[in-house]
Order: structure tokens, then C-alpha cells, then sequence
């Protein structure tokens, strides 16, 4: 499920273009706010090393890296890992 990082809203677009916006805030989608590579504790704030320098990541740009981030995946790749952690620590 695919939300807008301004208003939180679900997007239901299957592919997210440059001059997209978002239906409820009329917020830019195609920014790195709204990446699966964004991460705020890289030093270019982005996993994708071989994407260019952006310096408004809450504006449009022309990155080819972008993937909308999926939210509610990246929600249950942590509840598994939680569960895989909780397993292998459970007393017996």
C-alpha cells in the first residue's frame, strides 16, 4: 500500500511519474521522501549509491532509482524480523 509522506494518504497509482501528484495534498509523489532507498542515516540520505546528489528531497525530481515506498511491506519485513529475533532469544 502505497502512501503519500505529507498527508499519510493511500495512493493507489501503480506507477508514480515525475509531475505526479498526490490527490489529497496536492503534494509532489516523485520524491525522495516517498523512496524506498531514502534513509536518513546515509551521507547522501539515499541506500541507492549510484543515484545523484538531490538537494530538496520534498520536491519533484528526476532521480531513475525512485520506487514508491511500500509502507506496509517494509511494516512486515520488520514484524518478521521481530519474530525471528524473540525466537531465538525465548526461554525454553
Amino acid at each position: 500500500m502505497k502512501r503519500c509522506h505529507k498527508c499519510k494518504n493511500i495512493i493507489e497509482a501503480e506507477s508514480v511519474f515525475f509531475k505526479d501528484e498526490c490527490p489529497h495534498c496536492r503534494f509532489d509523489l516523485h520524491v525522495c521522501l516517498n523512496c524506498v532507498f531514502y534513509d536518513e542515516g546515509k551521507a547522501n540520505k539515499c541506500r541507492e549509491s549510484q543515484a545523484d546528489y538531490v538537494k530538496n528531497r520534498d520536491r519533484a525530481n528526476y532521480c531513475d532509482y525512485f520506487r514508491f515506498n511500500n509502507a506496509e511491506a517494509k511494516k512486515s519485513e520488520k514484524e518478521a524480523a521481530e519474530g525471528l529475533w524473540k525466537d531465538l532469544f525465548k526461554k525454553a
